[in-house]
């Protein structure tokens, strides 16, 4: 029974996707939805950016494993992302009529830094999308009671997610966001009041975790461990600001109130929600704390799904599995389009000339194919688990891209030059230190970070230039 009424919300979550794809005429309907989204539509769709496998299943895993203390990057730096999005990126942007973030690049500086961004944005999605890929293997796995393998799970699962993005785009993306949001919300709340009385009540869940330093947060009062918790933060705080997938949700709005309020209400109530499959997997860990031991030294991410098919009534099985597909689905089904659309507007396009937007249109069509085929075999051959793969991902982006679009829209003498050598002694920095000194003072990626600022006043407060300057952003979008 559990399984048909699966099966018939992956037929209907493809239904929904078909339909929108009558709405999409040009590549700016693929892409952005034709910027007309309402409010409600807009904060769904932000709320569904980071609501995928690692809020259900690897977040609570780390929580049971780390307490507070180990989900500092996701949900507190990611949901702080989409708010700092909203308050300092959405207006200034939207107002460029952009079709991509790498489009701002190219306004901003030349094609040099659009195309090296582009590609560094492409790059931090092959960990993102696999750790959604990964998690839909993991359930359909869990489903069929292993006659599904999870490598073959991972394949159904990007073919049902391609089946619904190739053609509607940002569309599908959009419409779908929406069913499954409200999905998530009510299947997870009903969870959460069923395991809760199981518990003992929302108070026992609670007491037990404080007594037990889960809700310890802040680091130990030395600077080698402020830096590494900063570094969690941050990575996912700033490094995913200049992703295609937040960029399009945003800009799909209908107009800049839209957009701003859209992803502060979106990232508002992710950072609230989050915490609900927290709640319930710690409520596991006090009605079966055998089982929980067991799969925290085998694999974490299996203890909510085994809480569910073993210890609940077949409407909360059909809730929690509804909502954990709609989490992993709604964001699997935009990361797969914005990697897709970034590489065909700021890299082919560089290099080929459309000879219509039809054409181009069928181009990132074609192109969604061909990457969600690489995310599947990318998904298949790693062995990092969907919380890692997630924190990982947006490394590239923090060292590369962050600092050229926060000094390109808010100082006024950021130059071509200076984004061009933030790039390099970010990027440098960062796989350096990766390759000789990964677990010194230093985190990687915070190095790298700080290298970027540098690079980004050096190079454009040099008298010498050497590169075309770029444009300075309007006067009304700098921070006074």
């Amino acid at each position: 029974m559990l399984v048909w009424f699966v099966i018939l919300y992956l037929l209907l979550s493809i239904l929904i996707g078909v339909y929108a794809a009558t709405r999409v005429k040009n590549s700016r309907d693929y892409v952005v939805a034709g910027r007309s989204l309402p409010i409600y539509i807009v904060t769904a769709t932000v709320f569904a950016t980071w609501f995928g496998s690692e809020t259900v299943l690897g977040i609570s895993s780390t929580f049971l494993e780390e307490g507070m203390h180990g989900i500092v990057a996701d949900p507190f730096g990611s949901s702080l992302c989409l708010i700092l999005v909203g308050l300092f990126f959405a207006k200034p942007l939207y107002r460029m009529k952009l079709l991509t973030i790498g489009d701002y690049y190219k306004r901003r500086y030349n094609h040099v830094v659009e195309v090296s961004t582009s590609i560094c944005i492409i790059l931090s999605y092959l960990g993102w999308v696999s750790a959604q890929m990964t998690a839909l293997g993991l359930v359909f796995n869990i489903l069929s009671d292993g006659q599904i393998d999870q490598s073959t799970g991972i394949i159904i699962g990007a073919a049902i997610v391609l089946l619904y993005t190739i053609f509607g785009g940002m569309w599908s993306v959009a419409l779908t966001d929406f069913f499954q949001m409200t999905i998530i919300i009510v299947g997870l709340c009903y969870i959460a009041w069923i395991v809760s009385g199981m518990a003992g009540g929302p108070e026992v869940v609670i007491n037990h975790a404080v007594a037990n330093g889960k809700f310890h947060f802040f680091p130990e009062t030395n600077p080698r461990d402020i830096i590494a918790f900063l570094a969690a933060w941050v990575t996912m705080m700033f490094g995913s600001i200049p992703q295609q997938d937040v960029f399009q949700r945003v800009m799909s709005a209908k107009d800049e109130k839209t957009a701003m309020r859209g992803s502060v209400l979106g990232g508002s109530l992710y950072f609230l929600f989050a915490f609900i499959p927290i709640f319930i997997a710690y409520s596991a860990f006090l009605l079966m704390p055998d089982m929980v031991d067991k799969f925290l030294k085998e694999d974490s991410q299996l203890i909510l799904p085994n809480l569910i098919l073993q210890h609940t009534p077949l409407l909360a099985q059909i809730m929690f599995f509804g909502a954990l597909l709609s989490a992993i689905m709604s964001t699997a089904s935009g990361t797969i389009l914005a990697p897709s659309a970034t590489f065909t507007e700021n890299i082919l396009k560089v290099f080929i000339k459309f000879k219509s937007d039809k054409h181009q249109l069928w181009t990132m069509r074609a192109t969604v194919v061909v990457f969600t085929v690489g995310i599947v075999i990318f998904a298949l051959h790693s062995n990092s688990s969907i919380y890692s793969m997630v924190e990982n991902a947006y490394q590239v982006t923090l060292v590369a891209a962050f600092v050229p679009l926060a000094a390109g829209v808010y100082w006024r003498r950021a130059t071509t030059q200076g984004a061009l050598l933030a790039m390099i002694l970010g990027i440098t920095t960062w796989l350096v230190l990766s390759h000789y000194n990964p677990e010194g003072f230093w985190p990687p990626q915070f190095a790298g970070l700080l290298m970027s600022v540098a690079g980004m006043m050096f190079g454009s407060l040099s008298p010498v230039q050497l590169v075309h300057r770029g444009h300075p952003q309007p006067n009304h979008n700098e921070a006074q």
